[in-house]
């Protein structure tokens, strides 16, 4: 790891800026109290900005603060954090709209928070103030890594999902709980375990496991694999990070709130992580805006490209749970999230499905399964007008949003079902709506249809 700069600060609260090129950064401080980090977009205080105060309020606790305007959007309690005769290591990390910082040598962050409007952050600045003055060591960052020991590092969740990459030779350990300790009930993953063989769900550490699938080779101890974990409404789903396949999956028929994750590794094995989101309650936009599509334009690779008809909205590209600004609301999942319009490609069809975006895809249904995609299109600044019907009964000059795999248009409806208002295809033909649900394709013959 290499130093790239040497600041020193005053007590003065005037920020050191340096230009970045990646979206992390590390550095040791030594200092009594007050070490300000701000990521901005231009090297000096101007908004947006985005800071985080390590070791404020006479080293007591620690905030994340954006355009220099209160309320804080976190404060935690982190009673003598820093050291003023002595370097304490952090990085700070953004990714998609999540703004962490975490202490050297700890995969988990102490603090985090999701920009609901983030920004491109080219700088980073440095400073001191109410009191201390700083010595800064700048550096390239570096991953974390877990000890072949039993233990797992805890951090905190919001709802719905943590994704990660994972670079290791085999035991790959996951948990989920309502507590940062290992305190029942607990959901344990373990991906490539028995030597990199199989994978599986445990629960409150007990046999037999609850989900348990052959995964030979799923994890390299020289390349990153990425994963996503996902849970709502009892449903437990392990996914395949860059293409959204599902891996293994359990329904808890008790299930709890989880409110932490922790990971390790064991039997024999090191790894090496890289947490993509701490947090995701709500919309993660992403970093900057997306170019928009006509709307009705099929996507790039689409088959076909026919217009479907004109209106007000755009289809825009988006991938990996992203909501661009101004997406259309069609509904709520149970977990209280937005469900937004959106559609992606499947077996040469352009679907109408849903998009929830703690679960990283869009959901399309198709031949009597729900089918995960990290790459779709979202409907912004469209129409919200739904009209209840019922089977084949499409009001003339309903809103398509897509073609089946023969050609026949498909348009957007929803449906109430176990708690949620879902969103997903009308095929006039078949005479109901689909909408995708717990890994099914679930028909509907009394729907509502979205009009212009």
């Amino acid at each position: 790891m290499a130093n790239i700069m040497d600041i020193n600060t005053q007590d003065k609260l005037e920020y050191h800026f340096f230009p970045v090129s990646s979206g992390s950064v590390q550095f040791k401080v030594r200092a009594a109290n007050d070490a300000h980090i701000a990521l901005t977009m231009g090297p000096q205080e101007a908004d947006p900005i985005v800071e985080i105060f390590i070791g404020g309020w006479g080293n007591t606790k620690s905030v994340i603060r954006r355009n220099r305007t209160k309320p804080e959007k976190v404060e935690i309690e982190t009673p003598q954090i820093l050291n003023g005769g002595e370097f304490r290591g952090f990085w700070i990390r953004w990714d998609g709209g999540i703004i962490s910082a975490g202490r050297e040598g700890e995969v988990i962050p102490f603090i985090s928070w999701s920009d609901p409007q983030p920004f491109p952050i080219a700088f980073v600045g440095v400073c001191t103030g109410w009191g201390a003055t700083g010595t800064w060591k700048i550096e390239d960052g570096v991953e974390f890594d877990t000890p072949d020991k039993l233990d797992y590092k805890f951090g905190p969740v919001a709802e719905g999902s943590v994704k990660f990459d994972f670079r290791g030779p085999h035991n790959c350990h996951v948990c989920l709980t309502s507590a940062p300790a290992e305190v029942d009930p607990i959901n344990e993953i373990i991906i490539g375990g028995w030597e990199n063989t199989q994978s599986v769900i445990r629960y409150c550490k007990q046999k037999p496991e609850k989900a348990i699938v052959p995964t030979p080779g799923i994890v390299n101890p020289n390349e990153f694999r990425s994963f996503l974990i996902q849970w709502r409404c009892g449903r437990l789903l392990v996914r395949d990070g860059k293409s959204g396949t599902v891996i293994m999956e359990w329904v808890d028929p008790a299930p709890f709130n989880v409110t932490h994750f922790g990971i390790r590794t064991a039997w024999g094995a090191q790894g090496q992580w890289r947490i993509h989101h701490f947090s995701t309650g709500g919309q993660i936009p992403p970093p900057s805006a997306p170019m928009a599509a006509p709307l009705y334009a099929a996507p790039p690779g689409y088959p076909g490209g026919a217009s479907f008809g004109q209106a007000v909205g755009n289809w825009v590209d988006a991938a990996g749970g992203a909501v661009p600004p101004g997406a259309v609301v069609g509904g709520q999942d149970c977990n209280g999230e937005p469900i937004y319009v959106a559609r992606a490609r499947h077996e040469g069809a352009v679907i109408p499905g849903k998009l929830v975006a703690s679960h990283g895809v869009t959901f399309v249904a198709w031949g009597g399964s729900e089918h995960g995609k990290p790459e779709y299109q979202v409907l912004v600044g469209g129409p919200n007008n739904w009209i209840r019907t019922n089977g084949a009964n499409v009001p003339p000059g309903a809103f398509p949003g897509g073609e089946s795999e023969d050609g026949e248009p498909l348009y957007i409806g929803r449906v109430n079902h176990e708690g949620s208002l879902t969103t997903g295809k009308v095929q006039q033909s078949h005479g109901v709506c689909y909408i995708s649900f717990a890994g099914q394709e679930l028909g509907f013959p009394d729907y509502e249809v979205l009009m212009p």
